[in-house]
């Protein structure tokens, strides 16, 4: 793939070539970036498609299920016609008829401890939109071993929380634990409700982060964990410190 912008490309993203901080430079940097967006249901609707629409280059797409009538309500990347397809070909379908300008990887597969260093090896950013402690607890530990970037994104009901763990510069995911919680008593997504737009929200957030990452502009929340109270509309930014004895990243 030419890094250098095509006509079609120039007027595709004129609103963002247009910002002095992104301009031409920023935007062949865009194209250039290999984003792995891990999960491809709620949180990984929005953080897919604005991604896409913003000309990030290559998107890795990883999710081991298929689409169902019930993750409509929130998972706007898919559609009824797409209920019973894989969510990988679904979402994948979606982005390239958003932006066919861009190279997207439909990875149908469970994130484990066998696979996930050679998949994260192969992308700059990891985005990790998953719904459950343990497959967290298993990106954290590859982005640390092989030194990448992990955008953070979760929700809960009308609550959510973003954060961007970088062990170079700041925490990783698993300093945000003096305690690890025991699973048992960690809400279930399955039998939780959840808004809507909850996902919405955090996800276009998620989306932000990533851009200002590869685009190296603006303030990222390394060492900071922004929550967000959809009910009350109220935000809050908590600061993590990098914790030394931290069974994943303290050697560095």
């Amino acid at each position: 793939m030419s890094s250098e912008l095509t006509q079609p490309e120039r007027i595709r993203y004129l609103k963002q070539l247009q910002l002095p901080e992104i301009g031409e430079t920023g935007q062949k940097r865009l194209k250039g970036a290999s984003v792995l967006i891990i999960g491809a249901g709620g949180l990984g609707s929005p953080v897919s498609l604005y991604l896409a629409a913003a000309g990030v280059g290559r998107l890795g797409l990883v999710d081991s299920d298929k689409v169902e009538l019930s993750n409509l309500q929130r998972q706007v990347i898919h559609s009824t016609e797409t209920v019973g397809e894989l969510k990988t070909r679904s979402a994948a379908e979606m982005i390239r008829s958003l932006n066919p300008e861009i190279f997207v990887e439909e990875k149908h597969l469970r994130l484990s401890s066998v696979n996930a260093n050679e998949i994260v090896a192969d992308y700059q950013v990891l985005v990790d939109c998953t719904d459950n402690l343990s497959t967290r607890l298993l990106i954290n530990r590859a982005c640390v071993d092989q030194q990448k970037p992990m955008i953070h994104g979760a929700v809960y009901r009308y609550e959510g929380q973003v954060s961007v763990f970088d062990s170079r510069s700041g925490p990783c995911y698993q300093c945000l634990f003096q305690k690890m919680p025991d699973e048992t008593q960690i809400p279930d997504p399955a039998t939780n409700g959840l808004m809507a737009t909850s996902p919405g929200v955090i996800g276009t957030l998620m989306a932000n982060e990533t851009l200002k990452y590869i685009l190296g502009i603006g303030t990222l929340l390394i060492g900071r964990l922004l929550t967000v109270d959809l009910f009350s509309m109220h935000f809050q930014e908590l600061h993590i410190q990098k914790n030394p004895q931290c069974p994943v990243c303290s050697h560095l």
